[in-house]
């Protein structure tokens, strides 16, 4: 278990010193994104829905505020095409990072993990909690993104992947598409109401599986 966490570790300060750049630069910060879908509306919906998939998409590289863009591409474009624009860019941006990961995964394991036995016990691990790890991702920022490379890396089958992770992805997208939809900045509470609701039900969940999971003594 320990290689697995070291990995996971490693891989999640990697995307973590992305959102530290993010927010100590300035550069895409929520309100920036939001101006820039704003007026991205004003020439037409689609440049707004590729923004949307563009910045998604990006997420596998800079940290961005998913929750956020997802939230606003239903308030912008409606819940359809809102949720078809912000699920396309968080497939797009997992196969990447699940395709990434598998091509080059052999060389970073070996890199992380010097011991053969502990990297295929890492391996043996992920592949055994991998599925829930990507279902429940969403609990947290970065999250998602370590279980696409981590899939990747330890050679998860990919359609196990892409149903995990199609089963994470659309009800995330579809509630806070809708939730955005019906939303107004002169009345924002179903988006607040959202985004605290998918947050606390994950949780939730992740504490659910855990207690279920048998005690070491």
């Amino acid at each position: 278990m320990s290689a697995l966490l070291k990995i996971i570790l490693i891989i999640a300060t990697c995307f973590a010193s992305t959102f530290l750049l993010v927010k100590f630069t300035g550069v895409l910060s929520i309100e920036q994104i939001e101006n820039w879908l704003v007026q991205a509306k004003e020439l037409s919906p689609i440049y707004v829905g590729t923004l949307v998939v563009l910045l998604l998409f990006a997420d596998l590289f800079i940290a961005v505020p998913t929750l956020t863009i997802s939230i606003l591409s239903g308030y912008l474009l409606g819940y359809t095409y809102g949720s078809i624009s912000a699920l396309t860019g968080i497939v797009l941006s997992g196969v990447c990072g699940y395709s990434l990961s598998r091509y080059y995964g052999d060389t970073m394991l070996q890199i992380l993990v010097k011991d053969e036995d502990k990297r295929n016990e890492a391996i043996s691990i992920f592949n055994k909690h991998g599925v829930v790890m990507i279902l429940l991702s969403r609990a947290m920022p970065i999250l998602p993104e370590v279980s696409a490379c981590l899939s990747g890396m330890t050679r998860l089958s990919f359609r196990k992947f892409l149903l995990a992770w199609l089963t994470n992805s659309i009800p995330y997208v579809l509630i806070a598409s809708y939730a955005g939809s019906i939303s107004s900045f002169d009345n924002p509470k179903p988006a607040i109401y959202a985004a605290m609701g998918i947050s606390l039900s994950l949780w939730f969940a992740w504490f659910v599986y855990h207690q279920m999971q048998p005690k070491v003594h």
